[in-house]
């Protein structure tokens, strides 16, 4: 059994922050003259009471740093901490279409936190400032936080695959700036400056300050979450979409590189192998689709461009914003949206889904093994970029994508003996397990919410999208019980 004191005064800590975050949607509301801004201010002093109450029973030192047991338990803890009391203001709060219940509160505040995008929420333009600000900020913690266990705590316990970046992150990280600490205050200050950019360029493309505002937080974060129910599509903007398409693109990139061309590598992102692999595949999906757009649907091409790369960049990124209902745009369309469904962005970006290295990965290997039928005793190491692929590296690949290609199969299976049909069974799995939040059909496609899914069906989903995005295997270990003996 690992030593849980360090473990819950951390968590104390978070609980401290979150209690002060609720402050901020506190005082929109009241600005506002808005009801909401008591619970706001209810569900902190008692977030805060609880968090200090914890951290003083817990109290410790640090500076021993966590055991690999810690801090595999340390992850999934905090994520499902953080959203038992984030979901207070739903619960509680005022919404004109429905009124929520605990179940309907933590999967609005889990899909938040992971910066899946996926609602129960109807009648958002209805809706309070401070419940939709809290929205926003939710999914931009959420996209710093993941940032943070991408570089830091995954590569460290070899998750996926993830190890492949840990010396190539500490390498860049001791060239570009001398401690970790500090790298990890560079990314921040990248974050919060392109999410301020983001915001300025919204507004000054006709969103009001508010909407820029909560917007420029899920963007950058890939969240999606948005202060209307049309979501993008209440803004009558091609100039705005286009914005929007580009941010959500900037969300899903390295931010470690962002931090190394910022201090002089100006080359940094093009050069990175990832990188170019990403933009090229997105590339290669939105010119064809566009021209099949224009071709068999009678749009103009430029719009045409402008929904294809809108819709890509969306759910690729794992963002998850609605244009357009790409689900009528016929068969064709929706069986390309569903296989890009399972595609995210880069390693060290907010996005979800099964990052774009690991496809290379499986590239390379098949790559390879297809040489080795053709010249059996030919050698041919496996690279990526200019760093050798080890056994190790490898192996964590393809069992990731066993792993998330099983878990996605359980659990179609298990949202359909809870009632669902196949086509919203097997869209909700994959857009839980890959963080994007909108699946197909009528219920929960680009048009709909999650609401009238059953709260069952709801708490499976919760776990799964923190699953996603913790990459898996952090919270499955936690189910050995290998892991609790010695």
């Amino acid at each position: 059994m690992p030593n849980l004191r360090p473990i819950l005064f951390i968590v104390a800590i978070v609980l401290l922050a979150l209690a002060a975050t609720m402050l901020i949607p506190a005082g929109v509301d009241y600005a506002y003259g808005n009801p909401d801004s008591g619970i706001f201010l209810s569900s902190a002093a008692f977030t805060g009471v609880c968090g200090a109450t914890l951290a003083l029973a817990t109290r410790c030192h640090l500076t021993g740093g966590l055991t690999l047991r810690q801090a595999f338990l340390l992850t999934p803890l905090t994520w499902t901490t953080t959203a038992a009391f984030a979901a207070l203001p739903f619960q509680f709060g005022h919404f004109p279409e429905l009124s929520l219940n605990y179940a309907n509160a933590y999967f609005e505040t889990m899909s938040g936190l992971t910066t899946t995008g996926s609602t129960v929420l109807v009648g958002l333009d209805l809706t309070t400032e401070g419940i939709l600000l809290w929205r926003a900020l939710l999914q931009w913690l959420g996209g710093i936080g993941i940032i943070g266990v991408a570089i830091a705590v995954l590569p460290a316990l070899r998750v996926g695959g993830m190890q492949l970046f840990r010396t190539e992150s500490s390498d860049r990280s001791e060239k570009v700036l001398p401690r970790a600490q500090q790298i990890a205050k560079a990314i921040v200050a990248v974050y919060i400056g392109l999410t301020a950019v983001c915001g300025l360029s919204y507004w000054a493309a006709g969103m009001t300050p508010f909407e820029a505002i909560v917007h420029a937080l899920t963007s950058l974060s890939t969240g999606g979450f948005s202060t209307s129910d049309h979501s993008i599509g209440s803004f009558d903007n091609p100039a705005l979409h286009w914005l929007v398409t580009l941010f959500m693109l900037l969300g899903s990139l390295p931010f470690v590189l962002y931090v190394r061309t910022l201090t002089g590598q100006r080359d940094a992102l093009w050069r990175d192998n990832q990188v170019r692999s990403y933009l090229g595949f997105l590339a290669a999906v939105i010119l064809p689709l566009s021209v099949w757009l224009a071709a068999s649907n009678h749009f103009d091409y430029l719009d045409a461009l402008r929904m294809a790369a809108f819709n890509v960049v969306s759910v690729v990124t794992t963002t998850g914003y609605a244009y357009t209902d790409y689900s009528q745009w016929g068969n064709l369309a929706v069986g390309v949206f569903f296989g890009l469904t399972f595609i995210g962005g880069c390693t060290g970006s907010t996005t979800g889904g099964i990052k774009i290295f690991r496809f290379e990965v499986l590239v390379i290997v098949l790559r390879t093994h297809f040489r080795h039928l053709i010249y059996p005793r030919g050698v041919f190491p496996r690279r990526y970029g200019a760093r050798r692929i080890d056994d190790d590296v490898l192996g964590s690949v393809i069992v990731f994508f066993a792993l998330f290609f099983t878990a996605y199969s359980l659990l179609t299976i298990a949202l359909m003996a809870l009632g669902l049909d196949f086509i919203t069974s097997a869209s909700a799995a994959v857009a839980a397990l890959a963080n994007v939040g909108p699946g197909l059909g009528d219920t929960i496609g680009p048009a709909g919410t999650y609401a009238a899914v059953p709260d069952s069906a709801k708490w499976l989903l919760s776990l799964a999208m923190l699953m996603g995005r913790l990459e898996l295997f952090t919270v499955l270990v936690l189910f050995m019980p290998q892991f609790w003996r010695g």
